[in-house]
C-alpha cells in the first residue's frame, strides 16, 4: 500500500513539475468573474501566498517557478488530505 502511494505522488509531483509550465494563461474562474464585473480595484488581498499566481518567487526562469510552485500544491495538497486520512483513520 505504502509503495502505491509513493508511486502516485512520485507520479504527481512529475506531473506537476512537467505541464506546470503549460497551463493556461487566462485567468481562473473567481479571477475572471472580478473583470466580468469590474469588481478587481474592489477586491483586496486576505492571505499572501507563497506562490503568488502559480510562481515559485525568487525563481528568475519564469516556467522553472511555474513548474515549482505546482510542485509546491501537489506536495501541500498530498500533506493536508494526509494528515486528513490519518485523523480520520485514528477515530
Amino acid at each position: 500500500m505504502k509503495n502505491k502511494i509513493l508511486i502516485g505522488l512520485g507520479t504527481a509531483l512529475l506531473l506537476a513539475l512537467l505541464l506546470s509550465p503549460f497551463a493556461s494563461a487566462n485567468p481562473d474562474g473567481l479571477d475572471r468573474v472580478l473583470k466580468d464585473f469590474g469588481l478587481e480595484e474592489r477586491s483586496k488581498t486576505i492571505l499572501v501566498s507563497p506562490a503568488a499566481d502559480y510562481v515559485f518567487p525568487g525563481i528568475k526562469n519564469e516556467k522553472l517557478a511555474t513548474g515549482i510552485a505546482g510542485v509546491f500544491g501537489t506536495l501541500l495538497t498530498f500533506g493536508v488530505a494526509w494528515f486528513i486520512g490519518k485523523k480520520l483513520v485514528s477515530r
